[in-house]
């Protein structure tokens, strides 16, 4: 196919994305058989759908990219021929993702109430990026910075509606449709995310001949430290990231589970009697 028809294909491909993982996993392959001839092509399509489509399928894209990201990264590790290892060199989409991170943040959060019923969920895809280091962790946390403004600027808006009446269009309130629809999508992404948390690398050695099984481009290890990246690192700053702060909570938890397994042994009365008289 010449670069006009693989562009046309590949929008009404993700046009009909959803949140399913059948649909998901058909649009990455077509971007990933035809990034070699119009890699650029497809990702202009990509990042000009994110911007004009609705709120529904802009998130939708954004669960594309999750997706893509760990592909094109995959592909990069199994890569064998020199030809191959050359085209994959920087991630395939990775490295365009990267480039236009801040670009395609603000497509899929628009400023505003619009945007509002993305943000927890590009957060989360965001921090998924971070823990996975498919993206700079430097970058990941300043997109999570900006997104943090974004309630406090929803709020405002209120106050600023007289002024940029005449400057933007008014917010167009989602139908009941559209409502029920996505309660059925993020139901179905939150099971797959659930899912990937689990999947964790065994070993990460640039000098072993083995493709890891989880490719990424940031160590968590520090220049001078070691080459070898365990599984229970990662394991473990996962599990510190998301843990809540001590509390009561927590101290009584630990006293079932001390009970548990520590079992306080009652004395009988003939086991008193017989200390008793001793």
């Amino acid at each position: 196919m010449d670069p006009f028809e693989v562009r046309m294909q590949f929008i009404e491909h993700l046009r009909r994305l959803n949140a399913s993982q059948q649909s998901i996993q058909k649009v990455v392959g077509f971007a990933v058989k035809y990034f070699p001839p119009c890699g650029e092509d497809i990702w202009d399509c990509i990042v000009e759908e994110s911007a004009k489509g609705s709120i529904n399928s802009r998130i939708n894209i954004l669960y594309f990219l999750d997706t893509l990201c760990e592909t094109s990264l995959l592909v990069k590790s199994h890569s064998r021929s020199e030809k191959s290892r050359n085209t994959n060199a920087n991630g395939l989409y990775v490295q365009f993702i990267a480039r236009d991170l801040e670009r395609v943040v603000r497509s899929i959060v628009p400023e505003g109430k619009q945007g509002l019923p993305n943000l927890v969920n590009t957060k989360q895809i965001l921090e998924n990026w971070r823990s996975k280091r498919y993206i700079d962790p430097q970058r990941i946390d300043d997109m999570l910075g900006l997104l943090d403004t974004r309630p406090i600027a929803a709020s405002s808006d209120a106050a600023s509606t007289a002024s940029s009446k005449h400057h933007s269009p008014p917010h167009q309130p989602l139908s009941r449709n559209d409502v029920t629809k996505r309660i059925e999508q993020d139901r179905e992404r939150h099971k797959r995310l659930r899912e990937r948390r689990w999947v964790q690398p065994t070993l990460h050695n640039p000098a072993s001949f083995q493709p890891p099984q989880l490719a990424c481009f940031y160590p968590l290890t520090e220049p001078g430290e070691g080459q070898e990246e365990l599984a229970l690192d990662i394991e473990f700053e996962n599990e510190w990231e998301t843990t809540s702060d001590w509390n009561e909570d927590d101290v009584e938890a630990i006293g079932e589970e001390a009970e548990l397994a520590f079992p306080v042994e009652v004395d009988t009365p003939m086991q008193t009697s017989s200390r008793s008289w001793r």
